[in-house]
């Protein structure tokens, strides 16, 4: 049985000019309903996870790329993240009292937000996103024109089932003609409805936006959620906040316990793994 939650990366012919769509249903859910989260975050979720996914198709090499906020607002926390072969995972943190409003500078409030790729060999990069509009779409769009000098457009749409979203983007040595072709295609991509995009396959969603144009779709790619969490991991954030202080939580509480934000696995270390983790070798 085909993956409901697909990637599919497509190109305008003889242009400078790519796109990424994607649709998630089950991952979403699965992410989604981790938490009981308010409507407005749960599609504010939903569009992150879709950008992670759109964001993840500019990746050369195995790694992550994360979009992450932090903010004062009723939503405090927000970050999905994207492998290059389309492993998904996030969670938001929230004030369930304070919820209200529906934009991200209105849930987030003042703070920040970044994109950060992690390759699985070499040094990781983080750059900031800008948080001058409205939307999560016209943020990053004003990322990539900034930081990265790469024209690039953003449809995401969440609902309580299902996200789905378009990129498009105008690569480096483009002609006049591609210009023009770059303005056109944002026009009609403009025309765009959520319902169109929550619901329909790729191929009419591109047919109905760009019927005059010739694109190349390539095969589709699947998405799921996976948790990269292990007890090697954890131990490493363990090892991260040193002897001295998990050697004091076993001695008040006996154990050490420790719970993944992302699916929520249970792990537990006793006085054993912390000795073999800081000495090299256990006592019994």
């Amino acid at each position: 049985m085909a993956s409901r939650d697909q990637f599919q990366r497509f190109i305008f012919e003889d242009s400078q000019v790519r796109g990424a769509w994607v649709k998630l249903n089950d991952s979403y859910s699965e992410i989604g309903n981790q938490a009981p989260y308010p409507a407005s975050v749960r599609r504010m979720l939903g569009e992150s996870l879709v950008a992670s996914v759109l964001m993840s198709s500019t990746l050369k090499f195995e790694g992550t790329l994360s979009l992450q906020a932090q903010g004062d607002g009723p939503l405090r926390t927000l970050m999905a993240e994207c492998s290059h072969d389309r492993f998904i995972r996030g969670l938001a943190r929230y004030d369930e009292h304070a919820v209200t409003e529906d934009s991200l500078n209105a849930l987030l409030g003042e703070g920040r937000m970044a994109i950060t790729i992690s390759p699985d060999k070499g040094q990781r990069y983080q750059g900031v996103v800008p948080r001058e509009e409205e939307s999560l779409a016209g943020c990053l769009e004003e990322y990539f024109e900034r930081s990265e000098q790469i024209p690039t457009s953003f449809f995401l749409f969440a609902d309580e089932n299902c996200s789905a979203g378009l990129m498009l983007q105008k690569l480096p040595g483009d002609t006049e003609q591609d210009s023009d072709l770059w303005d056109r295609l944002n026009h009609l991509a403009s025309t765009v409805e959520a319902e169109e995009l929550l619901t329909l396959d790729s191929e009419t969603v591109l047919h109905r936006l760009f019927n005059e144009e010739t694109v190349r779709l390539f095969d589709a790619e699947p998405v799921a959620f996976r948790c990269s969490c292990s007890r090697e991991r954890t131990l490493g954030a363990l090892e991260s906040i040193g002897k001295e202080e998990c050697y004091s939580i076993l001695d008040e509480q006996g154990s050490i316990e420790m719970d993944c934000q992302f699916c929520h696995q249970h792990y537990r270390f006793d006085r054993n793994d912390i000795d073999h983790l800081f000495t090299g070798h256990t006592l019994h």
